[in-house]
């Protein structure tokens, strides 16, 4: 990593929460709940707090089974309905995804949240990790957009992240993803500034908008604002729009809120 990347880095620690960032967040946040025991009740209150007095959030993501009752409940909100596959241990069955996947485009996913087979990819079966991402690609076609999860935090090593990202763009991934939020560690700075570099590298030569989403530990403005100055610093200011940027949280709404001055007092739904 070259000591410029190393000074953003270094500055994107420091950034501090106010209500510019506190906007941007809420404006680019992928609202979550994964929870193995959600219920219709629990993603209909999820569907409510997606719409605040200030402002709706990008997206909803949530598993597969409760994607048509989302996409009733968020119907001319603007706000899209996404999904989890090959969730949350990224396995190598191809088959499976492609089938979990073919349903839930069939069910109204907008979107699509994939996990790599990482731990395939570490032992170096590149090949066939990456063949399941173009697979389901394949399946969502210009239906639903691809956002490729890595499990970063799995994966460690830098090189292999920059690598892996770059695999994956190019197997057809619309964004690609800090972590699933279901092993410990999740997004990290120096981790989010090497995969906006490779998004910045690739971008020219795609024919597609690239994209961006760190997820997991995020939990206030103060996290997500580091976030959204590495993107302005590597990409430009103005690139981290919803349509190039995520964040993947819950909790983090609720700090959002407090710092535009619309206290929420919900549970948190967990940490993805």
């Amino acid at each position: 990593m070259n000591t410029a990347l190393k000074n953003l880095i270094a500055g994107a620690g420091h950034v501090p929460a106010d209500r510019d960032y506190a906007r941007r967040t809420l404006a680019s946040m992928d609202l979550t709940s994964l929870g193995e025991n959600d219920t219709d009740e629990m993603i209909i209150d999820l569907c409510r707090r997606a719409i605040t007095p200030v402002g709706r959030v990008a997206a909803v993501c949530l598993y597969g089974r409760f994607v048509p009752l989302a996409r009733r409940r968020l119907a001319g909100t603007g706000v899209k309905v996404a999904t989890v596959c090959n969730f949350p241990h990224g396995g190598g069955d191809a088959r499976k995804a492609v089938s979990e996947a073919k349903a839930q485009v069939a069910g109204g996913a907008e979107e699509v949240d994939v996990v790599l087979p990482y731990k395939r990819y570490m032992a170096g079966d590149t090949d066939r990790a990456v063949s399941l991402i173009e697979q389901v690609r394949s399946v969502c076609g210009e239906t639903a957009r691809l956002k490729v999860i890595l499990e970063t935090s799995q994966i460690r090593s830098l090189r292999m992240i920059e690598a892996a990202s770059r695999d994956v763009i190019l197997a057809g991934a619309d964004f690609i993803k800090t972590s699933t939020g279901k092993v410990p560690g999740g997004a990290q700075l120096d981790v989010a500034a090497v995969m906006l570099s490779v998004i910045a590298e690739m971008q020219p030569k795609m024919n597609r908008p690239l994209g961006f989403k760190p997820s997991g530990g995020l939990k206030t403005v103060a996290d997500a604002a580091g976030y959204l100055y590495l993107a302005d610093q590597i990409m430009g200011r103005g690139w981290a729009t919803p349509e190039t940027f995520r964040f993947g949280a819950s909790s983090l709404l609720d700090d959002v809120l407090r710092e535009l001055g619309e206290a929420e007092t919900d549970t948190e739904l967990g940490d993805y």
